[in-house]
């Protein structure tokens, strides 16, 4: 029943922003914009933090007019490896994979992204996240870094954008290719019509300078110099298995793997293994 209602929630609300494109088109622009960008759920509050959290130090850092919040659990060595979670998630994402990375003695370096967990803000982007993954990267000189869904999206952005020399090894889990992607799905979850996918795209351009034909995960990789590894479960039900094969084809030093069962959470003993075995072995 809650689906239901979920679905024709989405619907009522594709039809009212369809029918503002003809005659209030900036408020549509407005809100297929703020409805595309502002995660429902990933949010944690500070008193009641899963237990993985509590472990580590955290800090919050401010960056332009955001604050974002890190979490940190020493190791025993030089090692530094930053986790970078997805779409309506948040650090605690990392805790069944946080326990390989402690074998290793390195020390983890965790992220909320932008309107995620404890970090400020109503709206998700994946240059702002780079943002704050620059700040943590030039401060601590990580030799890794892990992403997941839009979190593995950044990871590649970030490396092409803002490339340094202290990273090594980059993990890319359940990562959308291209941000065409991304927004058909959306347009498709509303049933926008056209009017609405051309605002929304001069919206990308005017605001974020992204043109969405250009915004792609194979451009990104086949920048990268690094070592790589793409993952991808052939059951993603929410970004399709092909979208992590263009990536890994795009992407010169890179390796895939693909998995089976896992769904887009790749939540997984035998996947940690591996991860583990690429970036220590």
């Amino acid at each position: 029943m809650q689906k239901i209602i979920k679905f024709i929630v989405a619907k009522l609300l594709g039809l009212y922003i369809n029918i503002l494109s003809y005659t209030r088109p900036a408020k549509a622009s407005r809100l297929a914009y703020k409805f595309f960008s502002e995660p429902r759920s990933g949010r944690l509050i500070k008193d009641q933090l899963p237990d993985i959290l509590k472990e580590a130090e955290t800090e919050i850092i401010t960056h332009k007019d955001s604050v974002f919040q890190t979490y940190t659990w020493k190791g025993t060595t030089d090692c530094k490896v930053i986790l970078v979670h997805g779409w309506e998630s948040n650090a605690s994402r990392w805790k069944l994979f946080i326990t390989y990375l402690k074998k290793a003695g390195c020390t983890i370096i965790a992220i909320d992204g932008p309107a995620h967990g404890l970090s400020s803000g109503t709206e998700f982007t994946i240059p702002r996240y780079a943002e704050f993954i620059d700040i943590i990267v030039q401060r601590e000189q990580p030799q890794y870094m892990v992403g997941h869904s839009l979190g593995g999206s950044t990871v590649l952005y970030y490396q092409s954008h803002f490339p340094n020399v202290s990273l090594q090894k980059l993990v890319i889990m359940g990562a959308p290719c291209d941000f065409t992607m991304v927004v058909d799905n959306y347009i498709g979850l509303l049933s926008l019509n056209r009017n609405v996918f051309t605002l929304l795209n001069k919206h990308f351009l005017d605001n974020l300078n992204i043109k969405t034909e250009e915004f792609s995960g194979r451009l990104f990789a086949s920048k990268i110099k690094v070592e790589g590894l793409v993952a991808h479960d052939e059951d993603d039900t929410t970004v399709a298995y092909s979208e992590g094969k263009k990536i890994a084809d795009a992407w010169p030093q890179s390796q895939f793997i693909s998995t089976k069962g896992l769904g887009h959470s790749m939540h997984s003993d035998e996947l940690y293994t591996k991860i583990y075995s690429f970036l220590f072995d």
